[in-house]
């Protein structure tokens, strides 16, 4: 099946960066969010993103308003009747993306994927609380969705061949570089990443060294930026979610650290916040 129209559900960081690869490719996406100051932050992050093209003199101003042109923002499921995929991208939770699930098989035609953005979550759990489990899979883009060529694509117990292909097909037609993975907690990449972010923070929990010095330490090896860099980036709420879901999945070897959840109670949730491991007094960091 060829995807002719998309939708993304939740506008927030990771929603509004799909939305945007979506346009990029030429393609209409539909944006819902429930809150119209997340809606609005969403259309702002889309504009933004091309407007460092033009800057950079990489796209027209015209060209700009041609792809905004193709995002709907959207409080209600109006326009959701001629989608064909629907990206979910709320918050990690999965009673959430269960029942956002069950509000969009009352809205989509029967033909639609449903996929979801979890980091983590189980494809099956959510795919069951759908009349159409064989149309659910996963679709793990990863932060900065419109710089990361990455997208695991996660089938469930259920989801049909049919929707495997179609979904792959989709991620390649978004430049993008699909990879199938078995579905486990964390799936592949969070599986390999969260112990190494994890211990990261437990050094500094434990005064081994500061958080400036592990990311430059890390830097100098050669990695592209330091482990308190890409949680700041990542968001601390996300990483604490993934490592307790994990912790409870694979029991004390993934004991997540202290440190994530006190920064959490402190508002301190990375760039998207203001402060993180580290403060951005200009707000969100570009």
């Amino acid at each position: 099946m060829y995807i002719f129209k998309a939708a993304v559900v939740g506008a927030g960081t990771m929603g509004g960066e799909i939305a945007q690869v979506i346009t990029y490719s030429g393609l209409p996406v539909v944006m819902k969010d429930i809150d119209q100051k997340m809606l609005d932050a969403g259309m702002e992050k889309i504009r933004s993103i091309y407007q460092r093209r033009v800057d950079k003199g990489k796209m027209s101003a015209s060209d700009m308003q041609s792809k905004l042109d193709l995002v709907t923002p959207t409080l209600t499921y109006d326009e959701f009747e001629d989608v064909d995929i629907v990206i979910e991208a709320v918050p990690e939770k999965m009673e959430i993306k269960k029942a956002v699930f069950r509000e969009l098989e009352q809205v989509c035609p029967e033909q639609t994927i449903f996929a979801t953005n979890t980091s983590a979550l189980s494809i099956s759990e959510k795919a069951a609380a759908t009349d159409k489990p064989h149309k659910v899979i996963g679709m793990h883009f990863f932060n900065p969705a419109h710089v990361m060529k990455l997208v695991e694509v996660i089938p469930g117990l259920d989801t049909g061949q049919e929707t495997i292909d179609d979904v792959v097909m989709f991620a390649e037609s978004l430049r993008k570089l699909p990879v199938v993975v078995r579905e486990c907690p964390g799936f592949l990449v969070n599986r390999l990443l969260m112990p190494y972010l994890n211990e990261a923070t437990k050094a500094l929990e434990e005064g081994a060294a500061t958080a400036t010095e592990i990311d430059q330490a890390i830097v100098e090896w050669g990695m592209p930026m330091g482990p308190f860099t890409l949680m700041d980036m990542l968001g601390i709420d996300v990483c604490g979610h993934v490592g307790e879901y994990l912790y409870s999945e694979y029991g004390e070897r993934m004991s997540p650290a202290k440190l994530f959840f006190k920064l959490m109670e402190a508002g301190r949730l990375g760039q998207k916040a203001g402060a993180g491991f580290y403060d951005y007094p200009g707000g969100e960091s570009e």
